[in-house]
């Protein structure tokens, strides 16, 4: 009865105990013309990774500040989401694998040329699983 009741009260732990958070940072691209999408580099997990995403948090940063009509993405193999400023955190891939590598995909509205020499210096992720 006793062992019972020790492992009714650690189960809980052994539930937490499959959680988990991954980090990945890659370099983000030059940014020439409106109208067209460029992705960063692959932000990939550590290593092999089981679970699905419930949440991500994201860090991005500019050379200089972006003019309007930025849109950016969060993409998976098979599903992107809006992501909303330079950084946050987003469900919108939750169900995702979480072995899955990741890109942030960057875009403006209209047509015509940037600012010479916009890039985007870092892109950033945490993603956590269960």
């Amino acid at each position: 009865m006793r062992s019972m009741m020790l492992f009714a009260l650690l189960l809980p732990m052994f539930a937490q105990a499959a959680d988990g958070a991954w980090s990945a940072s890659a370099a983000g691209p030059l940014l020439v013309n409106r109208g067209s999408w460029q992705s960063s580099q692959p932000l990939t997990p550590p290593g092999e990774i089981k679970g699905a995403i419930s949440l991500v948090n994201w860090r991005y940063q500019f050379t200089q500040p972006a003019p309007s009509g930025l849109q950016v993405q969060l993409c998976a193999d098979q599903r992107c989401t809006d992501l909303e400023g330079a950084n946050g955190g987003t469900r919108g891939l939750t169900g995702v694998a979480a072995g899955e590598t990741l890109h942030m995909v960057f875009g403006f509205a209209g047509s015509g040329s940037l600012p010479p020499g916009l890039k985007v210096v870092s892109t950033e992720v945490t993603v956590n699983y269960h």
